[in-house]
């Protein structure tokens, strides 16, 4: 009898363990790009990447976006290294594809061609996607190159990227914290 009591004790506390954890695992988020992505000219911490983080945890969502943007790279490129920048139990990935692409020889066909191969891919691992174009961002808030967003580009970015996400999400309010032993 005292056996069957400890046995479902501990069954108990195992159920509600996993349940704790399952709550507090984060919502792994993946932006895979270009210069934009990772930063240029802001800098890691004020990119659309980070931003989003941010807003997303203030609207009480338990997320992790990983920044995998790389200057200079393009959809090819991309391809490329998905597999190797997007963990397993990752729920979205944000491509924002720029326009490396036909800055460095590429076509438009192609461009298509490598964005329709990545929603593929990550469709067939059951991730949602989202294709993030720089047109979302407003003139007068690009650098002085024209092509990288500046702080407040990358501010409506995020904040534009939120509501997809979110969208994405099933507009679910976040779950409750699970209680915390005192």
């Amino acid at each position: 009898m005292v056996w069957l009591r400890l046995i479902g004790t501990f069954l108990v506390a195992a159920a509600m363990l996993t349940a704790a954890s399952a709550q507090a695992a984060p919502i792994k988020i993946v932006a895979i790009g270009a210069s934009n992505t990772a930063g240029w000219g802001v800098g890691a911490a004020n990119a659309y990447p980070a931003r989003l983080q941010a807003l997303l945890k203030a609207k009480g969502y338990n997320a992790e976006v990983i920044n995998a943007g790389r200057s200079f790279d393009t959809t090819g490129g991309m391809l490329n290294r998905l597999a190797g920048v997007v963990p397993s139990g990752t729920s979205i990935v944000i491509v924002q594809p720029g326009g490396n692409d036909l800055r460095f020889f590429g076509s438009l066909e192609g461009r298509a061609k490598n964005l329709a191969e990545i929603r593929r891919r990550l469709a067939t691992r059951h991730i949602k996607t989202i294709i993030f174009e720089n047109s979302v961002v407003t003139a007068g808030h690009y650098q002085w190159d024209g092509i990288h967003f500046t702080r407040e580009g990358h501010k409506q970015a995020a904040a534009y990227l939120e509501r997809q996400v979110i969208a994405l999400l099933g507009g679910e309010k976040p779950a409750a914290p699970a209680p915390q032993p005192h």
